[in-house]
Protein backbone atom coordinates (compact mmCIF):
# COMPACT_ATOMS: atom_id res chain seq x y z
CA UNK A 1 0.00 0.00 0.00
CA UNK A 2 1.52 3.39 -1.12
CA UNK A 3 1.47 6.01 2.58
CA UNK A 4 0.56 9.57 1.76
CA UNK A 5 3.03 11.81 1.05
CA UNK A 6 3.06 14.90 3.40
CA UNK A 7 5.30 17.88 3.06
CA UNK A 8 5.88 19.24 6.20
CA UNK A 9 6.56 23.02 6.24
CA UNK A 10 8.67 24.91 8.93
CA UNK A 11 10.74 28.34 9.10
CA UNK A 12 11.83 26.53 12.61
CA UNK A 13 13.50 23.78 12.50
CA UNK A 14 16.32 21.64 14.42
CA UNK A 15 19.07 22.57 15.72
CA UNK A 16 17.72 25.94 16.39
CA UNK A 17 15.71 24.79 19.11
CA UNK A 18 11.72 26.37 20.10
CA UNK A 19 8.29 25.20 20.70
CA UNK A 20 7.76 24.17 16.52
CA UNK A 21 10.94 22.49 16.68
CA UNK A 22 10.44 20.74 19.74
CA UNK A 23 7.01 19.46 18.34
CA UNK A 24 8.44 18.27 14.99
CA UNK A 25 11.11 16.50 16.73
CA UNK A 26 8.71 14.37 18.99
CA UNK A 27 5.46 13.95 16.52
CA UNK A 28 7.65 12.73 13.01
CA UNK A 29 9.08 9.84 14.75
CA UNK A 30 5.41 8.72 16.11
CA UNK A 31 4.07 9.25 12.76
CA UNK A 32 6.55 8.29 10.92
CA UNK A 33 5.61 4.68 9.97
CA UNK A 34 1.94 5.88 8.20
CA UNK A 35 3.41 8.28 6.08
CA UNK A 36 5.96 9.31 3.55
CA UNK A 37 7.41 12.72 4.87
CA UNK A 38 9.49 15.12 3.28
CA UNK A 39 10.45 18.21 5.83
CA UNK A 40 11.61 21.73 4.42
CA UNK A 41 13.51 23.78 6.66
CA UNK A 42 16.20 26.35 6.85
CA UNK A 43 19.57 25.23 7.52
CA UNK A 44 20.29 26.39 11.00
CA UNK A 45 24.05 26.53 12.10
CA UNK A 46 25.13 23.66 14.71
CA UNK A 47 25.12 20.09 14.89
CA UNK A 48 21.84 18.75 12.90
CA UNK A 49 21.17 15.44 13.74
CA UNK A 50 18.39 13.32 10.78
CA UNK A 51 15.24 12.19 11.91
CA UNK A 52 15.57 8.64 10.84
CA UNK A 53 13.21 7.35 8.29
CA UNK A 54 12.17 11.74 7.26
CA UNK A 55 13.57 13.25 4.13
CA UNK A 56 14.75 16.76 4.92
CA UNK A 57 15.43 19.14 2.39
CA UNK A 58 17.74 22.43 4.44
CA UNK A 59 17.63 25.76 2.87
CA UNK A 60 20.21 28.23 3.14
CA UNK A 61 19.49 31.12 5.30
CA UNK A 62 20.39 34.83 5.36
CA UNK A 63 22.76 36.56 7.68
CA UNK A 64 20.60 38.62 8.32
CA UNK A 65 18.38 38.35 11.74
CA UNK A 66 15.22 39.52 12.57
CA UNK A 67 14.69 39.55 16.32
CA UNK A 68 16.82 35.77 17.12
CA UNK A 69 16.31 34.11 14.09
CA UNK A 70 17.33 33.98 10.51
CA UNK A 71 15.25 33.52 7.55
CA UNK A 72 15.61 31.58 4.39
CA UNK A 73 14.52 32.99 1.00
CA UNK A 74 15.86 30.47 -1.51
CA UNK A 75 12.38 28.91 -1.56
CA UNK A 76 11.95 28.75 -5.63
CA UNK A 77 12.13 24.81 -5.76
CA UNK A 78 9.66 24.36 -2.89
CA UNK A 79 6.91 23.93 -6.03
CA UNK A 80 8.52 21.13 -6.59
CA UNK A 81 8.14 19.53 -3.58
CA UNK A 82 4.86 20.95 -3.31
CA UNK A 83 3.84 18.83 -6.52
CA UNK A 84 4.87 15.75 -5.21
CA UNK A 85 3.27 15.64 -1.97
CA UNK A 86 -0.46 14.88 -1.20
CA UNK A 87 -1.04 17.10 1.91
CA UNK A 88 1.20 20.10 3.20
CA UNK A 89 1.39 20.16 7.24
CA UNK A 90 2.78 23.66 7.56
CA UNK A 91 3.99 25.23 10.52
CA UNK A 92 4.93 28.84 10.10
CA UNK A 93 4.34 31.47 8.06
CA UNK A 94 7.68 33.07 7.51
CA UNK A 95 9.68 32.65 3.76
CA UNK A 96 9.23 28.66 3.74
CA UNK A 97 5.49 28.70 5.02
CA UNK A 98 4.21 31.40 2.95
CA UNK A 99 5.63 29.94 -0.35
CA UNK A 100 4.04 26.65 0.32
CA UNK A 101 0.76 27.65 0.66
CA UNK A 102 1.21 29.71 -2.02
CA UNK A 103 2.03 27.05 -4.47
CA UNK A 104 -0.07 24.65 -2.91
CA UNK A 105 -3.25 27.01 -3.37
CA UNK A 106 -1.81 27.01 -7.38
CA UNK A 107 -1.82 23.50 -7.60
CA UNK A 108 -5.12 22.60 -5.53
CA UNK A 109 -3.17 20.80 -3.11
CA UNK A 110 -4.61 20.27 0.41
CA UNK A 111 -2.70 22.42 3.25
CA UNK A 112 -2.98 21.72 7.03
CA UNK A 113 -1.62 24.75 9.22
CA UNK A 114 -0.77 24.13 12.91
CA UNK A 115 -0.56 27.87 14.66
CA UNK A 116 2.38 27.39 17.41
CA UNK A 117 2.10 31.20 17.99
CA UNK A 118 0.02 34.32 17.43
CA UNK A 119 2.70 35.54 14.58
CA UNK A 120 1.49 39.15 14.82
CA UNK A 121 2.05 39.47 18.76
CA UNK A 122 5.13 37.72 17.86
CA UNK A 123 6.85 39.12 15.61
CA UNK A 124 5.57 42.60 17.51
CA UNK A 125 7.32 42.08 21.02
CA UNK A 126 10.41 40.19 18.62
CA UNK A 127 12.28 43.47 17.73
CA UNK A 128 12.80 46.55 19.45
CA UNK A 129 11.43 49.06 16.66
CA UNK A 130 8.57 49.86 14.17
CA UNK A 131 6.44 47.29 15.93
CA UNK A 132 3.18 48.88 15.51
CA UNK A 133 3.66 48.95 11.92
CA UNK A 134 5.13 45.19 12.41
CA UNK A 135 1.73 43.87 14.16
CA UNK A 136 -0.50 45.07 11.59
CA UNK A 137 1.98 44.00 8.07
CA UNK A 138 2.42 40.52 9.97
CA UNK A 139 -1.50 39.89 10.95
CA UNK A 140 -2.43 41.29 7.45
CA UNK A 141 -0.14 38.57 6.20
CA UNK A 142 -1.27 36.05 8.28
CA UNK A 143 -4.82 36.03 7.21
CA UNK A 144 -4.37 36.39 3.86
CA UNK A 145 -2.11 32.94 4.33
CA UNK A 146 -4.10 30.84 6.73
CA UNK A 147 -7.32 32.18 4.72
CA UNK A 148 -6.07 30.03 1.86
CA UNK A 149 -5.30 26.79 3.88
CA UNK A 150 -8.18 23.98 3.87
CA UNK A 151 -7.89 23.44 7.60
CA UNK A 152 -6.31 25.05 10.70
CA UNK A 153 -5.22 23.17 13.82
CA UNK A 154 -4.83 25.03 17.22
CA UNK A 155 -4.30 24.33 20.80
CA UNK A 156 -6.74 25.90 22.17
CA UNK A 157 -10.13 27.41 22.24
CA UNK A 158 -8.39 30.97 23.12
CA UNK A 159 -5.83 30.50 19.72
CA UNK A 160 -9.21 29.35 17.91
CA UNK A 161 -10.92 32.55 19.10
CA UNK A 162 -8.21 34.99 18.67
CA UNK A 163 -7.68 33.67 14.67
CA UNK A 164 -11.59 34.25 14.47
CA UNK A 165 -11.96 37.46 15.59
CA UNK A 166 -8.79 38.45 13.56
CA UNK A 167 -10.96 37.27 10.61
CA UNK A 168 -9.21 34.35 9.84
CA UNK A 169 -12.14 32.20 8.89
CA UNK A 170 -10.77 29.16 7.59
CA UNK A 171 -12.50 25.84 9.77
CA UNK A 172 -10.34 24.99 12.60
CA UNK A 173 -10.40 22.01 15.21
CA UNK A 174 -8.48 22.04 18.74
CA UNK A 175 -5.76 19.78 19.51
CA UNK A 176 -4.30 20.47 22.63
CA UNK A 177 -0.50 19.29 23.14
CA UNK A 178 0.65 16.87 25.70
CA UNK A 179 3.91 15.97 27.24
CA UNK A 180 4.74 12.25 28.57
CA UNK A 181 5.34 12.07 32.00
CA UNK A 182 7.25 9.29 31.90
CA UNK A 183 9.94 11.08 30.28
CA UNK A 184 9.69 14.44 31.94
CA UNK A 185 9.47 12.55 35.75
CA UNK A 186 10.97 14.25 38.92
CA UNK A 187 14.14 12.98 39.78
CA UNK A 188 14.68 10.33 42.32
CA UNK A 189 17.21 12.88 43.75
CA UNK A 190 17.51 16.41 43.83
CA UNK A 191 21.08 16.64 45.01
CA UNK A 192 22.17 14.36 42.25
CA UNK A 193 20.47 15.92 39.72
CA UNK A 194 22.11 19.28 40.70
CA UNK A 195 25.13 16.81 40.85
CA UNK A 196 25.33 16.10 37.15
CA UNK A 197 24.92 19.49 35.85
CA UNK A 198 27.88 20.14 38.51
CA UNK A 199 25.51 23.00 41.02
CA UNK A 200 26.22 22.63 44.57
CA UNK A 201 23.05 21.28 46.45
CA UNK A 202 22.87 24.40 48.18
CA UNK A 203 21.94 26.43 45.46
CA UNK A 204 18.02 27.17 45.23
CA UNK A 205 18.16 27.04 41.61
CA UNK A 206 15.76 29.88 39.54
CA UNK A 207 15.20 28.03 36.05
CA UNK A 208 14.02 29.08 32.06
CA UNK A 209 13.98 26.81 29.35
CA UNK A 210 13.34 28.06 25.70
CA UNK A 211 14.13 30.13 22.79
CA UNK A 212 15.77 33.58 24.27
CA UNK A 213 13.85 36.06 22.11
CA UNK A 214 12.33 39.47 23.15
CA UNK A 215 9.06 38.43 23.32
CA UNK A 216 10.27 35.97 26.18
CA UNK A 217 10.33 38.81 28.63
CA UNK A 218 13.27 37.60 30.17
CA UNK A 219 14.29 41.09 31.52
CA UNK A 220 11.67 40.79 33.84
CA UNK A 221 13.30 37.96 34.94
CA UNK A 222 16.25 38.60 35.66
CA UNK A 223 15.82 42.01 37.06
CA UNK A 224 13.65 40.27 39.29
CA UNK A 225 16.73 37.84 40.18
CA UNK A 226 19.08 40.29 40.88
CA UNK A 227 16.85 41.98 43.33
CA UNK A 228 16.10 38.21 44.82
CA UNK A 229 19.90 37.66 44.85
CA UNK A 230 20.47 40.82 47.47
CA UNK A 231 17.51 39.01 49.73
CA UNK A 232 19.11 35.36 49.60
CA UNK A 233 22.60 34.22 49.64
CA UNK A 234 22.08 30.41 48.11
CA UNK A 235 20.21 31.74 44.54
CA UNK A 236 21.04 30.79 41.03
CA UNK A 237 19.65 31.79 38.20
CA UNK A 238 19.88 29.06 35.10
CA UNK A 239 18.57 29.81 31.58
CA UNK A 240 18.65 26.85 28.96
CA UNK A 241 18.03 27.75 25.42
CA UNK A 242 19.76 29.81 22.52
CA UNK A 243 19.04 32.94 20.89
CA UNK A 244 19.90 36.68 22.40
CA UNK A 245 22.23 35.44 24.88
CA UNK A 246 23.94 38.82 24.70
CA UNK A 247 20.67 40.54 26.26
CA UNK A 248 21.22 38.42 29.18
CA UNK A 249 23.24 40.04 31.93
CA UNK A 250 27.05 38.83 32.61
CA UNK A 251 26.77 38.01 36.05
CA UNK A 252 28.48 35.19 39.05
CA UNK A 253 24.98 33.82 39.43
CA UNK A 254 23.69 33.77 36.05
CA UNK A 255 23.92 30.40 34.14
CA UNK A 256 23.12 30.69 30.53
CA UNK A 257 24.24 26.96 29.27
CA UNK A 258 22.95 27.74 25.25
CA UNK A 259 21.03 25.56 23.86
CA UNK A 260 20.47 21.72 24.60
CA UNK A 261 18.98 18.57 22.85
CA UNK A 262 17.75 17.22 26.11
CA UNK A 263 17.07 19.84 28.30
CA UNK A 264 15.88 16.94 30.84
CA UNK A 265 18.63 17.11 33.59
CA UNK A 266 18.86 21.22 33.43
CA UNK A 267 14.59 20.81 34.32
CA UNK A 268 15.41 17.89 37.27
CA UNK A 269 17.99 20.33 39.14
CA UNK A 270 15.48 23.46 39.26
CA UNK A 271 13.96 24.18 41.89
CA UNK A 272 11.15 26.80 41.05
CA UNK A 273 10.54 27.60 37.34
CA UNK A 274 9.47 30.63 35.61
CA UNK A 275 7.92 31.62 32.40
CA UNK A 276 8.12 35.38 32.27
CA UNK A 277 6.69 35.20 28.62
CA UNK A 278 4.44 38.51 26.79
CA UNK A 279 2.79 35.78 24.89
CA UNK A 280 2.67 32.28 24.34
CA UNK A 281 -0.48 29.62 22.57
CA UNK A 282 1.22 26.51 24.85
CA UNK A 283 4.51 27.10 25.90
CA UNK A 284 5.74 22.95 26.04
CA UNK A 285 9.15 24.06 28.16
CA UNK A 286 6.71 25.18 30.93
CA UNK A 287 3.98 21.92 30.43
CA UNK A 288 7.52 19.75 30.73
CA UNK A 289 8.52 22.28 33.84
CA UNK A 290 5.56 21.33 35.68
CA UNK A 291 5.57 17.45 34.63
CA UNK A 292 9.22 17.15 36.43
CA UNK A 293 7.91 18.57 39.95
CA UNK A 294 8.84 22.00 39.68
CA UNK A 295 7.36 24.84 41.41
CA UNK A 296 6.22 27.14 38.30
CA UNK A 297 5.21 30.91 38.27
CA UNK A 298 4.01 32.16 34.89
CA UNK A 299 2.62 34.67 33.28
CA UNK A 300 -1.06 34.42 32.34
CA UNK A 301 -0.81 33.63 28.51
CA UNK A 302 -2.24 31.05 26.18
CA UNK A 303 -3.07 27.68 28.32
CA UNK A 304 -0.40 28.53 30.56
CA UNK A 305 -3.68 30.10 32.64
CA UNK A 306 -6.10 27.01 32.40
CA UNK A 307 -2.94 24.80 33.44
CA UNK A 308 -1.96 27.10 36.28
CA UNK A 309 -3.97 27.37 39.32
CA UNK A 310 -2.76 30.55 40.94
CA UNK A 311 -1.29 29.11 44.92
CA UNK A 312 -2.58 25.87 43.86
CA UNK A 313 -0.35 24.27 41.34
CA UNK A 314 2.28 27.07 40.55
CA UNK A 315 1.80 31.17 40.87
CA UNK A 316 0.40 33.72 37.85
CA UNK A 317 2.30 36.82 38.00
CA UNK A 318 0.89 40.35 35.66
CA UNK A 319 3.13 40.08 32.46
CA UNK A 320 6.34 42.70 32.87
CA UNK A 321 5.38 43.29 36.93
CA UNK A 322 9.15 42.56 38.60
CA UNK A 323 7.85 43.45 41.77
CA UNK A 324 5.31 40.62 41.84
CA UNK A 325 7.53 38.00 40.58
CA UNK A 326 10.12 38.90 43.08
CA UNK A 327 7.59 38.61 45.72
CA UNK A 328 6.49 34.94 44.68
CA UNK A 329 10.00 34.11 44.05
CA UNK A 330 10.72 35.38 47.65
CA UNK A 331 7.36 33.60 49.36
CA UNK A 332 9.43 30.23 47.65
CA UNK A 333 12.78 30.26 48.44
CA UNK A 334 11.62 31.05 52.36
CA UNK A 335 9.63 27.86 52.49
CA UNK A 336 10.90 24.97 50.66
CA UNK A 337 8.27 22.76 51.67
CA UNK A 338 5.69 25.25 49.40
CA UNK A 339 8.44 24.48 46.43
CA UNK A 340 7.72 20.90 46.85
CA UNK A 341 3.63 20.91 47.63
CA UNK A 342 3.50 23.05 44.68
CA UNK A 343 5.66 20.65 42.14
CA UNK A 344 3.84 17.92 43.33
CA UNK A 345 0.27 19.31 42.14
CA UNK A 346 1.95 21.00 38.75
CA UNK A 347 2.99 17.25 38.09
CA UNK A 348 -0.40 15.97 38.92
CA UNK A 349 -2.03 18.60 36.51
CA UNK A 350 -0.26 17.27 33.81
CA UNK A 351 -0.57 13.71 34.37
CA UNK A 352 -4.17 14.38 34.49
CA UNK A 353 -5.03 16.88 31.58
CA UNK A 354 -1.84 16.75 28.91
CA UNK A 355 -1.47 13.49 27.46
CA UNK A 356 1.02 13.37 24.32
CA UNK A 357 -0.06 10.10 22.82
CA UNK A 358 -3.92 11.83 22.88
CA UNK A 359 -1.77 14.47 20.76
CA UNK A 360 -0.01 12.16 18.24
CA UNK A 361 -3.31 10.04 17.64
CA UNK A 362 -5.52 13.13 16.80
CA UNK A 363 -2.84 14.56 14.36
CA UNK A 364 -2.34 11.58 13.11
CA UNK A 365 -5.99 11.23 11.99
CA UNK A 366 -6.58 14.19 10.39
CA UNK A 367 -3.53 13.64 8.76
CA UNK A 368 -5.40 10.45 7.35
CA UNK A 369 -8.78 11.90 7.00
CA UNK A 370 -7.59 15.45 4.72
Amino acid sequence: MTKKKILVTTDCYLPRWDGVARFLSQLLPEIKEEFDITVIAPAFEGKYQKIPGIKTIRLPVLPIRFGDIYFSFQTKNIAKYVAEADLIFNQTIGPIGKTAINEANKQAKPVISYVHSIEWELASRAIRYLKWITEKLVLKRAQKLYNKCQLIITPSQETEDILESHKIHTKKIIIELGINPNKFAPPLSKKTAKKIIKIPEKYTIIGFAGRIGREKDLKTLTTAFLKINKQHKNVLLLIVGGGLLNEIPNHIKIIKTGPKDNILPYLQAMDIYVLPSLTETTSLSTLEAMSTGLAVIGTPVGIIRRYIKDSENGFIFPRGDVNVLTDRLDELIRQPHLIQKLGKEARKTIKQKAHWEETVRKIRKVLEKV
